[in-house]
């Protein structure tokens, strides 16, 4: 038996509703349910009581986790001074995630079907209410927003290291040749030094190790480059030198008629020198080059990822350049294409105006979609991503050759939770995300479904009218 007159006492104590005139308080008493829980109990979204109720916490402490595939993730904590539960006016037809106990609670539940009497005869504690739902709305989409930032980052990361991890393997391995690569071209200028050759000749092997420098060895397929071999090993038995010079010669982009030019002018003991010393040149300028590709894919990694986190930007809207945005995107979402075969095909508009928004939510929503997008292609297929300027809008469209939406959900696409992927590979929030990072940019997006081919359009609002400036910026990015 619940003694009223020290329930509204301890309700008029109630952080959240202690404003309330005394009578609501004491229809708030009379019309809910006093309920205990100890530490550790779990209240599920399928479990009666408090979670079919609107819950005022007297007392203890509980949190409501949700898991979105990677494991429980605390989105809200209560405490005594509290209300949680269903709310009026709420559109929320269960909790979403949870509850565990920490502290045992004292609540008082007030069932759901009692709501339209209380909104009729407490008004102030409704208005209390409204704004306490308010409030937990707004932490639900600033903690699902995180959320999903962290998913997309995570949805990069694996290919990431895979991106990074090559460029830095190959730049290790060529520097490590390098070296032993000097120490070899020290030692063929030595005893090219020591042939004292003429003016002429100089300059017949200078001409020869020009080719490298003007022309570096095109890539040779396994056929290609054993042709080559034996060609160069026959030219060099039957001039007399060093067929050990075979390899490295095949490395470079020397011609035949180069090497006839030489050995016009050099005997075969000389000639074998100058050889090696043309081959050693080629080589160390290649790994050279090699280490200086490799140095810069890994820039051009670690400034798409700077951009896309905006880790050094405040979240402000600004001028953003949508085609520096989306090739970002492309970058770090590559290795996911080329692991399933799918083509990603990019056809930027010339001089696009760049868009007022906030740049980290543009990253985010271009990772979200594309992804969807590699997801949905079939091995081999494509992923096409395109964009225009039409009035005052950019808009950017993102189409695969997937099997289409299922119709049963294509209306509900965007709602939390709904996902066309199978169990356990996609939350359902994605596209939710996305369209309130669209909407809170000023843009809008659309779907269009069909089997062999989705279109998600995006349409976001022009920051700078004159097409050159942005032209101009993009050039000097």
């Amino acid at each position: 038996m619940i003694d009223q007159t020290a329930l509204v006492a301890r309700l008029a104590q109630h952080r959240t509703l202690r404003d309330a005139p005394h009578d609501e308080l004491v229809w708030l008493a009379q019309h809910g349910e006093m309920l205990q829980f100890e530490r550790g109990d779990l209240l599920r979204p399928n479990q009666p009581s408090l979670l079919e109720s609107l819950g005022v916490v007297l007392s203890g402490r509980f949190a409501i986790y949700v898991d979105h595939g990677a494991g429980p993730h605390k989105v809200l904590e209560w405490s005594a001074g509290d209300v949680t539960g269903l709310l009026p006016y709420s559109r929320m037809s269960k909790p979403i995630g949870t509850m565990i106990v920490d502290e045992p609670i004292d609540v008082l539940a007030v069932h759901r079907s009692h709501f339209p009497e209380m909104i009729r005869e407490c008004p102030t504690i409704t208005t209390a209410l409204v704004h306490v739902m308010i409030d937990r709305a707004r932490q639900f989409r600033s903690s699902e927003l995180q959320d999903e930032k962290m998913r997309s980052l995570g949805k990069l990361s694996a290919g990431l290291a895979h991106e990074l991890n090559n460029p830095a393997s190959a730049a290790a391995r060529s520097a490590k040749l390098l070296a032993g690569g000097l120490a070899v071209a020290e030692e063929a200028a030595r005893a090219l030094g020591a042939a004292r050759l003429t003016e002429a000749q100089l300059a017949a092997v200078d001409r020869v190790r020009e080719v490298c420098t003007i022309a570096p060895a095109s890539a040779l397929t396994p056929i290609e480059r054993a042709d080559r071999e034996e060609e160069i090993g026959a030219w060099l038995e039957a001039h007399g030198a060093d067929p050990n010079e075979v390899s490295s010669l095949a490395d470079t982009a020397v011609t035949i008629q180069g090497l006839d030019g030489l050995a016009s002018v050099l005997d075969a003991g000389v000639l074998t020198v100058a050889l090696r010393w043309v081959a050693t040149g080629c080589t160390t300028r290649a790994l050279a080059s090699e280490v200086e590709r490799a140095a810069t894919r890994i820039s051009k990694l670690v400034g798409a990822v700077k951009r896309s986190s905006y880790m050094d930007r405040a979240l402000i809207p600004e001028a953003v350049d949508v085609v520096v945005s989306l090739n970002d995107s492309v970058l770090l979402l590559q290795h996911k294409a080329r692991k399933k075969s799918v083509g990603l095909q990019m056809d930027a508009e010339p001089a696009l105006p760049f868009v007022r928004a906030i740049g980290g939510d543009l990253n985010q929503v271009w990772t979200n979609l594309i992804d969807n997008a590699i997801d949905a292609a079939p091995e081999s297929e494509h992923v096409r991503i395109s964009t225009e300027h039409h009035l005052d809008w950019v808009i950017v469209h993102i189409v695969d050759d997937g099997p289409g939406i299922d119709p049963r959900i294509r209306d509900r696409i965007f709602d939390p939770f709904v996902t066309s992927k199978p169990v356990g590979q996609g939350t359902g929030l994605g596209l939710n995300i996305a369209r309130q990072l669209v909407r809170r940019n000023n843009g809008d997006i659309e779907v269009e479904s069909r089997p062999g081919r989705t279109e998600f359009s995006v349409r976001l609002p022009v920051a700078v009218a004159p097409h050159d400036a942005a032209a101009a910026s993009r050039v000097g990015a």
